[in-house]
């Protein structure tokens, strides 16, 4: 079942975000996410839902690829909806015990779902279509203008270039770690919630070891090819603007621009229309 969990893996095709600079896409997510959290109307919402399709669209990544690495986010997901639609303030329709639904509440909780099911889309959007390579090479020059502040920049693009690396290598581990408990006799169907939390810790514990077991053999590799941090490192395939990259800043300064006036225009719109 860990095999489903596409987040953080690269898909290789190509399409145009493949093809672009690792820095533009990074500004992007920064942007996208951005807006999403700033949006308060259904059509701030749509603007950005139709720009996280339009996304899919341009990667090429397959939809059922997308929408099997969601499948560990729905219980997020729904856990905060339960607590938006359950417990907030407003109009009340219906109530029992502790627990009311009131309209405020439905209108929150589709706006917290549908906000982070599109920001997960548009954040996968830049593993997808970018190699752990490239992406830390992006990465790294993205946070070198804080340099003077003495930011570490290219040890945290490493952390988390390794960080996404793991994390279809754990997945993978987990299963196999469940495929052979699962051939040993045990059962993780069976019984309750307790039950069932009970029975995962025979596949953590082997997972924890097997986890710091790999991060060693990883931090012996990189001493042993004399690692030391990038100062004075040298690139085999620097990163170099092309003109689709400054084409897709201007289109992304364009889309700023979009989303600040329908914010400032819808704004004005129901200021006036309370008037």
């Amino acid at each position: 079942m860990f095999r489903d969990i596409t987040i953080g893996q690269y898909y290789p095709v190509n399409s145009i975000l493949h093809r672009l600079d690792p820095r533009v896409k990074l500004l992007g997510v920064v942007v996208y996410i951005a807006a999403m959290f700033v949006i308060n109307n259904v059509y701030g919402l749509i603007f950005l839902g139709a720009s996280a399709i339009a996304l899919v669209v341009m990667s090429k990544v397959p939809l059922k690829y997308i929408l099997k690495g969601l499948r560990f986010v729905w219980l997020l997901v729904l856990l905060a909806v339960f607590f938006n639609l359950f417990f907030s303030a407003g109009q009340i329709i219906w109530q029992w015990w502790i627990l009311k639904l009131t309209y405020e509440g439905m209108i929150r909780a589709a706006f917290f779902a549908l906000r982070m099911i599109f920001i997960i889309i548009g954040a996968s959007m830049l593993t997808y279509t970018t190699t752990p390579t490239t992406l830390t090479a992006g990465m790294e020059k993205a946070f070198s203008v804080l340099k003077f502040i003495h930011f570490p920049a290219h040890e945290m693009a490493m952390m988390l270039s390794i960080a996404l690396r793991f994390i279809p290598i754990l997945a993978d581990e987990v299963n196999k770690i469940i495929q052979a408990q699962l051939a040993r006799g045990a059962d993780f169907d069976s019984g309750g919630i307790f039950a069932k939390a009970k029975g995962m810790i025979p596949v953590l514990i082997p997972l924890f070891v097997s986890a710091f077991r790999r991060a060693s053999d990883l931090a012996d590799a990189m001493e042993s090819r004399c690692y030391h941090g990038g100062e004075g490192r040298t690139k085999m395939h620097p990163l170099k603007y092309a003109a689709r990259d400054k084409a897709a800043y201007f289109v992304l300064l364009a889309y700023v621009l979009v989303f600040v006036g329908l914010r400032i225009c819808l704004d004005m719109f129901v200021t006036y229309g309370r008037m």
